[in-house]
């Protein structure tokens, strides 16, 4: 409560600064409008934040969950197969290195203006801290332990459902929170490069019109619906990995 209690003075004392400086300054309301203004037109306006809202988060949970679960898979298939680390090490690589951004364009033409292509823009960000993070966790599972398994007669599979997968768990718990953390990113330049609603095409209507305090107001709850969803994730893994050091309670 202390720690919640200083942000939020924090918080309030720039808040403060920024209305003193629009004001003291008269900076015109379509450059920069003050926190106050920002606020009213988020009042006025709740109703259409709230349904773009709505949208942007299912997007972002639809990436998370498509982009998790890939992540997870991938990284099963590398720790479980030479082969297949060869294989997928230059895909995590690409993943990692080439801009969705770049792309975005592309995958509105491939899948559309619709839900499908926010979800693989989002799927594509959030996929490699997962695999990435899994993958390393498996990979740093105690030797000991994986030899004490082989010398029961444990094979591969066996080996890594009852060992190293338990063992990273603490290693996905990690990449799950930077990949909640990260799933706004996808879904809201889907919908800068294409789309009809949600927070980002909401952004980017208002800007093209000079709104500017409507454009805060939506960053404003695009922020607040990206810390729901990584306090969500974050709650839950640590309801879920209790025993692990790196999701232990405070």
């Amino acid at each position: 409560m202390a720690a919640i209690g200083r942000t939020l003075a924090v918080t309030l004392f720039l808040l403060g600064l920024w209305e003193a400086a629009v004001r003291l300054l008269a900076i015109p309301a379509y450059i920069l409008p003050g926190p106050a203004r920002i606020a009213m037109t988020g009042w006025d306006n709740a109703a259409i934040l709230g349904h773009n809202a709505a949208i942007t988060l299912g997007e972002m949970l639809l990436g998370l969950v498509c982009g998790s679960v890939l992540g997870i898979l991938c990284a099963l298939a590398m720790a479980s197969s030479p082969l297949a680390r060869r294989a997928m090490r230059p895909v995590l690589l690409v993943a990692q290195a080439l801009p969705v951004f770049a792309i975005a364009p592309l995958l509105v033409i491939w899948f559309g203006f619709g839900l499908a292509s926010k979800i693989v823009m989002a799927s594509l960000i959030i996929f490699f801290p997962v695999a990435s993070a899994f993958h390393d966790g498996l990979a740093r599972t105690d030797q000991g332990l994986v030899d004490l398994a082989r010398l029961n007669g444990a094979g591969t599979l066996r080996t890594l459902r009852f060992i190293r997968v338990p063992a990273a768990l603490p290693a996905l718990a990690s990449g799950l929170r930077v990949a909640a953390a990260v799933a706004p990113i996808g879904a809201v330049v889907g919908e800068w490069v294409g789309a009809s609603a949600g927070l980002g095409y909401l952004m980017i209507y208002s800007n093209a019109r000079m709104q500017t305090d409507m454009v805060f107001a939506a960053l404003a709850v695009l922020l607040a619906v990206a810390l729901l969803l990584f306090t969500l994730v974050d709650r839950g893994l640590t309801r879920l990995l209790p025993w692990a050091p790196e999701t232990a309670p405070s």
